[in-house]
């Protein structure tokens, strides 16, 4: 009997659990949620959210901060990127030119006519009988006489009527040039007028500019008319000052 243990007052022995046949100790049961020894491992199961199943994302390829992606280079004498089918030809830019002169300048030259008739129908002759001979200032005089007496009012209207449409026509021509990039006969002839550096319509003002530089394509008989037969974007003179090309949207 013990009496150093408080626990065991009396001194009995602890129950000890049973032995096995020839002294050997009973296995020891698993813990629950763990797998006994010499049981096969499976591997834990991966927890699924509610919903549809989980993809594996792919990661993005990285590229480096600041960085924009390459694009290849545009041959010399090509469009930029944005221009529908490259540089109009001189061709279908003549083509445009003519439509669009006959738009604007139809009816005035009728009008023109109609009072070139009318003047010369009601034609005075000149009466030099009081000039003497080889006084040719008072020979001037009376012709210019004759001509403005014989020239009919309805005449006179007719040719400021004609002059006013062809001012309106070209206003005309350059609103809808700098809105769109394309007048009646641009379209017709399926080209556009663009700025070089955006691929966008002008406006009206930078138009403007263009057609007054226009005239500069008549200087040296008419060579910026013919420049772009042999330039890489097809400008003319005006183009180039106004930085502009004429490009095909067929």
């Amino acid at each position: 009997m013990s009496f150093g243990d408080p626990n065991n007052p009396y001194g009995q022995q602890p129950p000890q659990a049973p032995q096995g046949p020839y002294g050997q100790q009973p296995p020891v049961p698993p813990q629950q949620g763990q797998p006994g020894y010499g049981y096969p491992q499976q591997p834990p199961q991966q927890q699924q959210q509610y919903g549809y199943p989980q993809q594996q994302a792919v990661p993005p390829q990285q590229q480096a901060y600041g960085a924009y992606p390459q694009q290849a280079a545009m041959p010399y004498g090509q469009p930029m990127p944005g221009m529908p089918m490259g540089y109009a030809s001189w061709g279908s830019r003549l083509g445009a030119f003519l439509l669009d002169g006959l738009i604007i300048a139809a009816v005035p030259i009728i009008l023109y006519i109609v009072s070139i008739v009318m003047a010369a129908g009601s034609a005075v002759t000149p009466d030099y009988s009081g000039c003497s001979t080889g006084d040719y200032t008072c020979m001037q005089n009376a012709a210019n006489d004759a001509a403005s007496s014989s020239t009919p009012v309805g005449a006179i209207i007719l040719s400021i009527l004609a002059w006013l449409l062809m001012i309106g026509g070209t206003f005309f021509l350059i609103a809808k040039e700098g809105a769109s990039g394309q007048t009646p006969g641009k379209k017709v002839m399926g080209v556009k007028v663009i700025k070089e550096a955006t691929g966008q319509p002008l406006g009206f003002g930078m138009t403007f500019v263009r057609y007054l530089c226009r005239y500069l394509n008549g200087l040296l008989c008419g060579l910026g008319w013919l420049w772009p037969l042999w330039d890489d974007k097809s400008q003319t003179w005006a183009d180039k000052l106004a930085g502009t090309v004429v490009v095909s949207v067929k």
